[in-house]
């Protein structure tokens, strides 16, 4: 039975698959998908080096601070909603958003006893507005009466919207060679047997081809767990330890999700205490996998090491 949510590995510009995509770390940088967006003109990210000049800040204009953190989803919405708000109200107010878990001595510094918390900052003086996550509605009207408050106070300045920078060209990747490029539009329509053919193509014209070898593997990596239950190979490598075939499934699916190291010492551990033509089929296997992560990985050069040790 089949996963239909495993995610599908990109190429890069090599040709290959690029699994280092596939571990993720659990919070991704603003900007990257699944993130917070991108910091702004009006939108700001605060840590305590940084905090005591947005306080300043807020002697020229508002300052809204929202605290949040990387596991709570509604606070991550509230950011995301105070940035469309920031964007939209052009710089009359300043969005400071600050990670609780990463600085709790700012979170200690506005007495929040949780996240998403929201305070106002008006001429260095904080001002709670909410707790939890209000709807668009309550959000804009809560912002409206802070921009009174700051209006009555005099604080009345914008912020300064940064002039675009104008960075270096992007070079131009380089032509991938015929039958990598093959492989790669291969890939993109999902087509594993024709990457597998152009990847074996370019291999016998050129025996050489590191690329198409990694290739190669990769894509054998792809074949051989497209099928495959996770949860149902997990436990099965569990509940049998001594089954080969269990213990190498698991091995790829590790790998296919990042946990490298945990791959290679499932196979290093099942080499130990197997018959020796069942060695050689693990050795073939880790070789494969090496491949897939690539020669020059440290886990692979410590790997190797201790194939050779649990051979001989």
């Amino acid at each position: 039975m089949s996963e239909p949510s495993q995610p599908r590995p990109r190429l890069d510009v090599r040709g290959a698959v690029d699994l280092s995509s596939l571990a993720r770390p659990s919070t991704p940088a603003p900007g990257a998908p699944g993130g917070l967006p991108s910091p702004g003109d009006f939108v700001v990210d605060v840590d305590g080096a940084s905090f005591a000049e947005v306080v300043q800040s807020s002697t020229q204009y508002p300052v809204v601070v929202v605290l949040w953190a990387p596991w709570s989803e509604s606070s991550q919405q509230v950011c995301k909603d105070l940035a469309a708000f920031a964007d939209a109200d052009a710089g009359t107010w300043l969005l400071a958003r600050v990670d609780a878990d990463a600085n709790p001595q700012i979170a200690q510094a506005f007495q929040a006893p949780s996240v998403p918390a929201v305070i106002a900052v008006l001429g260095g003086r904080p001002l709670p507005l909410f707790q939890g996550a209000p709807s668009s509605a309550e959000m804009r009207d809560v912002l409206d009466q802070v921009l009174q408050a700051a209006a009555q106070s005099g604080i009345t300045g914008k912020v300064a919207a940064s002039a675009p920078e104008q960075g270096p060209a992007e070079p131009d990747e380089p032509a991938l060679p015929p039958l990598h490029q093959e492989a790669y539009d291969a890939f993109e329509r999902d087509d594993l047997p024709g990457a597998r053919s152009a990847y074996e193509r370019a291999l016998r014209e050129n025996p050489r081809d590191s690329m198409a070898r990694a290739g190669l593997a990769q894509v054998g990596l792809l074949e051989r767990t497209r099928d495959v239950d996770p949860r149902a190979a997990r436990s099965a490598a569990a509940d049998a330890p001594g089954d080969v075939q269990a213990q190498l499934v698991v091995a790829d699916l590790d790998v296919l999700g990042g946990n490298v190291d945990d791959a290679f010492a499932r196979l290093i551990d099942a080499v130990r205490a197997a018959a020796p033509d069942v060695r050689e089929m693990l050795r073939l296997r880790l070789v494969d996998l090496f491949e897939v992560v690539g020669s020059d990985d440290p886990r692979v050069v410590a790997a190797r090491r201790a194939l050779t040790n649990a051979l001989y």
